[in-house]
């Protein structure tokens, strides 16, 4: 490998390339840091040590790993703060926007007609796009049935966004339902002092 072949010189080889990245690393990119490939074991095991160095410190910061590899960030607690750091407000969305999100991440591969069936509802072509363009979603084929319908399914970025390694961490649909119950009624009590947001 390196000048220092030392487990500890290649944990910090691997924590500066996480700290200065901008998207999660996999490990395979981590290892094209070494002049000789260490190996997938190895790299792995030298990310489970640096988790469990980061969580003994105690520090405001988590190495986690999500659907498209590994990445430090800030702990749940602490976001509160950093969000006041922040010039604009993230986008909020509607409820047919959620719901939509919702149905594709626990139903996928799903047709547009699948997504009205579930909802009740006609489903707008910008609900779609807004998912789309937010990475959440994307096209992943055509459904073998007349008119050959585009089917929908949930993306990497998105489970990267929510935190989430695979769609098998996502929690009960019970547990989504009521969040979008409180959404709700958070949204209506705001609804006077929040009426000139724009709401995606």
């Amino acid at each position: 490998m390196e000048r220092e072949a030392t487990p500890e010189a290649w944990l910090r080889v691997v924590e500066a390339a996480l700290l200065a990245a901008t998207a999660p690393l996999s490990v395979a990119s981590l290892r094209r840091l070494f002049d000789d490939d260490p190996g997938p074991d190895l790299v792995r095991r030298l990310l489970d040590a640096l988790r469990e160095e980061w969580v003994a410190a105690d520090r405001g910061v988590e190495l986690v790993q999500l659907a498209s590899g590994w990445r430090f960030q800030t702990r749940p607690q602490y976001q509160v703060y950093l969000d006041r750091l922040k010039d604009e407000k993230p986008p909020r969305y509607s409820r047919a926007v959620m719901e939509t999100l919702a149905i594709i991440a626990y139903r996928q591969p799903v047709t547009r007609g699948d997504i009205e069936d579930i909802r009740g509802v006609a489903v707008s072509p910008n609900i779609l796009k807004t998912l789309e363009s937010r990475g959440w979603v994307d096209v992943v084929g055509q459904r073998d049935t007349p008119g050959r319908p585009a089917l929908f399914a949930t993306t990497r970025r998105f489970l990267d966004d929510m935190g989430l390694r695979s769609l098998t961490e996502l929690p009960a649909l019970a547990e989504i339902e009521k969040i979008m119950d409180l959404v709700d009624v958070s949204q209506t009590e705001q609804a006077p002092a929040a009426a000139h947001e724009e709401e995606v």
